[in-house]
């Protein structure tokens, strides 16, 4: 007989990429923070990670930072992970950063490659170590070599993962045999940081998932997860391909995640506010085109998917398909 090691779950399965809700002129709004933090918790998210890109870190101030990590702490109390994006393209400052937030209240940091320089993967691995050195909670390596110009090799993150405080992985690298090799060999958590990998790496042994995306719709995204966990694999997957329409357009349109995530916010009455420059708000073309998608996946989707649904999930799939 074979037995399955558990799924390491370090701050849950359905995780957030929150944005950060700004004023109309342009200021960090921290009442529409909470409420949107609370009301991502309450359809579903088992954590939120805070001053990511969809959080608009390159333009947001330290301050800005530690107080939306205070402020979100603040509205959700124990109901949910607050993970802090705290990476930069310096070791020190990152150290700053992490250390500002544990202060805050987060309860794990999301930890991104140093950006631009290009470190070798032995600096790389002695940057997280330090980071995980200089405090008490643990860390999320966030690996998207697209963005930042370094991958982090598998053996990289087989090495490091033997810190007590490097736990998990946000895995946007695209490479689904290294990913499962790092989730065969360590005890290292994967949460997708791609809304199109979310089930395949989910069924290979993932977390979950870190979604922009769930910005938006946050109880369809964590459904899948549901129903691949209950044992209803095709209707995970036809839940999976019916939130495909909305994914596409709010992560491949040619738009960030953060310009997309904020006009269907703003236009389903969630607080956004602007985006900050050099970033521009969505066109009206493109912003009419979320909602419709939006508005026919809330169409499709059930609310609270049960395994007496499955029948019409997979007729929503059915309907579905021209969309595709």
């Amino acid at each position: 007989m074979t037995t399955t090691r558990p799924r390491p779950r370090p701050f849950g399965r359905a995780l957030c990429a929150m944005i950060t809700p700004f004023t109309a002129d342009g200021g960090f709004d921290p009442d529409g923070a909470q409420q949107l933090a609370v009301h991502l918790v309450a359809e579903g998210c088992d954590g939120l990670v805070l001053n990511g890109t969809t959080g608009e870190s390159p333009t947001t101030t330290d301050a800005e930072k530690t107080a939306l990590v205070r402020t979100v702490r603040e509205a959700v109390g124990d109901r949910a992970a607050v993970v802090a994006g705290v990476g930069s393209a310096s070791t020190r400052h990152t150290v700053e950063l992490a250390r500002a937030a544990e202060n805050a209240g987060a309860d794990g940091l999301l930890v991104v490659t140093p950006y631009y320089s290009r470190p070798p993967q032995d600096a790389l691995a002695d940057h997280f170590r330090r980071v995980a050195d200089a405090v008490g909670i643990p860390l999320m390596l966030y690996d998207i070599p697209g963005r930042t110009g370094t991958r982090i090799e598998p053996d990289t993150l087989m090495r490091v993962s033997a810190h007590p405080r490097i736990v998990a992985v946000k895995d946007c690298a695209y490479d689904l045999l290294g990913s499962t090799k790092v989730i065969a060999r360590t005890s290292l958590a994967y949460y997708s940081g791609c809304e199109e990998t979310n089930l395949p790496l989910y069924a290979v042994g993932a977390a979950g998932f870190v979604s922009t995306v769930a910005n938006a719709a946050p109880r369809p995204m964590r459904a899948v997860l549901d129903a691949f966990d209950a044992g209803r694999t095709a209707e995970a997957t036809a839940m999976n391909q019916l939130t495909l329409p909305l994914a596409e357009l709010m992560m491949a349109s040619g738009l960030p995640g953060t310009v997309t995530a904020k006009s269907l916010l703003g236009a389903i009455g969630l607080p956004a506010g602007p985006v900050r420059e050099p970033l521009r708000p969505a066109g009206r073309e493109t912003a009419d085109g979320l909602l419709a998608a939006y508005e026919e996946l809330a169409r499709l989707y059930p609310a609270a998917p049960r395994a007496s649904q499955s029948a019409a999930v997979l007729a929503g799939l059915g309907a579905a398909q021209s969309w595709t």
